[in-house]
């Protein structure tokens, strides 16, 4: 069974821009969960895809969730840690918006990452914007720090980030990033810079400053 599922195929997209964000290593303070999160909810996007986990989780380590069910309270149901995009197709905005929010994968990650540009090449996106977050000597004091890459340095100017001259063990944006670019399709990632000191709780002021830089790039507010 192929792992991409598409419940509804939306029409009449504008070019597309697909923005994601991935819990644990690259994501610091849950900043760029809490972004994505966010701005799902702001826009009022819709689930409308979504890969199916077996393939790419280590169920022991990303444990799924029970739940009693909303519609039958007596019974419980059984939340895997799929990956799940949602769109908004705004008239208030000037282009289409898809979001995914996931775990990072533990397997397979060319394999997980296929699907997702199979599902960027079915939509017809322009676009693929990854959100991170970073720890770094940074202090808490000060307005939060974006860094980040593109796939052209166009496209660098227009997100105001400057090229990381990083090198060592990378993440699954690090991997969806690469194959994006080898597959011909645009790529930028945005990073915020975490205060390594308060990395243990949730940071809302990192997760606003990936919040303003996507929406300045929509010329949207919420």
């Amino acid at each position: 069974m192929a792992p991409l599922t598409v419940h509804s195929m939306p029409t009449a997209l504008r070019r597309p821009l697909l923005i994601m964000a991935f819990s644990g290593w690259n994501d610091a303070a849950e900043s760029a969960t809490t972004a994505v999160r966010f701005l799902t909810a702001s826009l009022r996007a819709e689930k409308f895809a979504e890969i199916d986990p077996e393939e790419f989780y280590h169920f022991g380590l990303t444990r799924p969730n029970v739940r009693y069910r909303s519609d039958q309270p007596n019974e419980r149901e059984i939340i895997w840690p799929a990956t799940e995009f949602s769109i908004t197709q705004s008239p208030d905005l000037a282009r289409d918006v898809i979001l995914g929010v996931a775990a990072e994968p533990h397997l397979k990650w060319k394999t997980y990452c296929a699907a997702v540009i199979e599902l960027a090449r079915r939509c017809e996106v322009r676009l693929v914007l990854t959100l991170g977050g970073l720890l770094a000597e940074v202090p808490h004091t000060r307005p939060v720090r974006l860094s980040g890459a593109a796939s052209d340095p166009e496209l660098a100017a227009r997100f105001g980030v400057r090229p990381s001259r990083y090198e060592g063990p990378t993440g699954i944006v690090g991997v969806l990033n690469t194959q994006c670019r080898d597959e011909g399709l645009a790529t930028a990632s945005l990073w915020a810079n975490v205060p390594h000191y308060v990395s243990g709780i949730e940071n809302p002021k990192a997760a606003l400053a990936l919040v303003r830089r996507v929406l300045n790039l929509l010329d949207a507010t919420v």
